[in-house]
């Protein structure tokens, strides 16, 4: 699978060892910065995780933050994703399961990289279950 990943400053390092780990485990990593810890603005980047994300460059997105917040409510305003802010990896598996979630958010300054890599492998191993979800997940894409 392809995984994008977009942080803010704050979460640099983070995104850094989760792109390294993503390979360990067979996926390609598509990195869309930013290259530094200098200031940025998460909504730059959470809405360049969005767009890759709906334009099918990559299946799923990894979005981190400061907390995780800013940018999942960036990368939520494209109805084409579904961002989930987790922090330990029932949730992160649940985001599959129940909200076919294709972006993964986290908060760099919340969460320890062991933790972090625990919500990612459980994010990747859970399959979106259908059934009784999907009409959920249908309403979730729509603006009325």
């Amino acid at each position: 699978m392809r995984i994008a990943f977009a942080s803010d400053h704050a979460a640099v390092a983070l995104k850094a060892l989760l792109v390294e780990h993503v390979g360990t485990l067979g996926h390609a990593a598509i990195d869309l910065g930013p290259d530094g810890d200098a200031r940025v603005d998460y909504p730059d980047y959470g809405y360049k995780l969005a767009r890759a994300v709906a334009a099918g460059e990559a299946e799923f997105g990894v979005a981190l933050c400061g907390s995780g917040i800013g940018i999942s409510i960036a990368v939520n305003r494209e109805p084409a994703c579904r961002c989930a802010l987790v922090s330990e990896p029932l949730s992160a598996a649940l985001a599959r399961q129940h909200n076919d979630a294709n972006v993964l958010a986290m908060g760099a300054r919340l969460i320890g990289p062991d933790l972090a890599k625990a919500c990612l492998e459980a994010f990747l191993a859970a399959p979106f279950e259908g059934g009784r979800h999907q009409n959920r997940v249908d309403k979730l894409s729509r603006k009325d």
